[in-house]
């Protein structure tokens, strides 16, 4: 534990904090495979990977570089990204500039990121290297794993390739190339509520398979793989915005395959015919999404014409979220490794019990806090922190004779007072007996319990993401 100065200092930042969060989230948007490039050729990674800057911290810390170095170029965020293999190099990455947008997020894309044949990795990360224009460093955060492929496999995929198949509820992104061009791609994305086709923002969007067996306002989603033929629903995970349900089918230069049912593949090219329509698809046209009505076929009833705006290529996604608080803590250090909590486990029960953390890039400076309430907290391993779970008692007296369960957030703090907010949770259970012989406090109905006999813990995970709407 932290000495008692320092607890009872560190508990009034985290009381203040709880009241009114300063976060400051770093967002990575990738896809899940990136093609190789070979010989003098760049394959850009496709679509490019995208960091987005939100949270309120952001402009309160810039605040304060601004007040202390009496100027305005100094709060500037700036970047770097580049391949995990690059080193510190900053020549072999690209610089990223940060844009506000409308919705107060800050946005940068690394446009001109590929991978050469001279690198025989079949897996790699993305490493984003973060600064203020003063030279102060924020910290360095890595992608997940991305999956180097040579090129769109044509052979039918088998499911027992599930490394490049794609599953219902995972996020895909969508873009269209116009003749085959690389200036002419468009993304699938989503703005003021609507579809629009975007050249320089892209999208990640779940994709449920559904029963197509039900009505659209029922739409029941299912498990499993997506194969051509299926009736799909694309959701924005950022806005929650729905295209009504869809029928994904391949393409074959230019026509839509009717009779086809084999697993999709990453980077394939498929069409999406809306269902019950008269061979009506999704289609761009220039920055407009609109519906296109394909042309059948004389000879093979089971192909259709389509145009170029309404092939698109599909590949699956990533995100990676990081936040943290600089707000109550004097850091001259970066904020990395930033730790992410992946799962809770619990062991034991009542004055005894213990809670696992699982996640990544855990260290040995960080303590598991309850609330506002700090936990002995033993470091396992980067990936393993265990702490014993306080007492409900630590929350204040009144706590005793709650009859309802008690939430409180989850939070690692380190050691110079950098909070790391989860959106994990943690919660006390009462189960209150009556005891012989002790009065029943007037305040408490007669009908009830009125002494905390025991207390079982639990904990449960909150469903928010910055992308992710359930």
């Amino acid at each position: 534990r932290s000495n008692p100065y320092q607890a009872s200092l560190l508990q009034d930042s985290v009381r203040r904090y709880l009241q009114l969060p300063a976060d400051q989230t770093v967002l990575i948007l990738h896809a899940k495979v990136a093609q190789k490039s070979y010989g003098n050729e760049k394959r850009f990674f496709c679509p490019p990977p995208c960091v987005y800057l939100s949270g309120p911290g952001w402009k309160l810390k810039q605040e304060q570089i601004k007040a202390r170095d009496l100027g305005e170029a100094g709060f500037r965020v700036c970047g770097y990204m580049g391949l995990d293999s690059m080193g510190s190099s900053l020549m072999e990455t690209q610089k990223l500039s940060f844009e506000e947008q409308p919705d107060a997020k800050g946005f940068s894309c690394a446009k001109a990121l590929y991978i050469s044949d001279t690198d025989k990795r079949k897996h790699f990360r993305l490493v984003l290297k973060l600064f203020f224009s003063n030279g102060q460093e924020i910290g360095t955060f890595h992608s997940k794993l991305i999956k180097v492929i040579s090129k769109p496999s044509q052979k039918k995929q088998s499911l027992k390739n599930t490394d490049l198949c794609i599953s219902s509820g995972s996020k895909v992104s969508l873009f269209n190339r116009l003749r085959s061009q690389t200036v002419s791609t468009r993304y699938l994305s989503v703005e003021g509520g609507a579809f629009i086709a975007s050249a320089k923002q892209w999208a990640a969007f779940t994709l449920h398979l559904a029963d197509e067996r039900c009505s659209r306002s029922e739409f029941p989603l299912r498990e499993g793989y997506i194969r051509y033929g299926s009736v799909v629903q694309l959701v924005c995970t950022a806005t929650g915005v729905t295209l009504p349900p869809l029928i994904i089918r391949k393409v074959m230069k230019q026509y839509a395959m009717l009779d086809v049912d084999e697993p999709i593949s990453q980077l394939h090219k498929c069409a999406f015919q809306f269902q019950g329509s008269d061979r009506m698809y999704l289609c761009l046209s220039t920055d407009k999404v609109i519906q296109f009505q394909a042309s059948p076929c004389p000879k093979e009833a089971n192909r259709e014409l389509l145009n170029d705006g309404s092939c698109w290529t599909i590949i699956s996604t990533e995100t990676v979220e990081y936040t943290f608080s600089e707000s109550l803590a004097c850091v001259r250090e970066p904020v990395s490794p930033v730790p992410l909590i992946a799962a809770l486990q619990l062991t034991g029960g009542g004055d005894v019990a213990m809670l696992e953390v699982q996640g990544e890039y855990f260290h040995a400076r960080l303590k598991v806090w309850f609330g506002d309430v700090e936990a002995e907290t033993m470091y396992r391993s980067p990936k393993s922190l265990v702490c014993v779970v306080p007492d409900v008692s630590a929350f204040g007296s009144d706590w005793r004779w709650l009859r309802y369960p008690i939430t409180v957030p989850l939070l690692l703090i380190r050691d110079d007072g950098l909070i790391y907010s989860s959106s994990f949770t943690f919660t006390y259970t009462p189960e209150q007996s009556c005891i012989p012989g002790q009065q029943v406090l007037s305040d408490v109905p007669q009908d009830s319990d009125n002494l905390l006999d025991s207390i079982h813990q639990e904990f449960t995970r909150t469903n928010f993401h910055l992308f992710m709407q359930t």
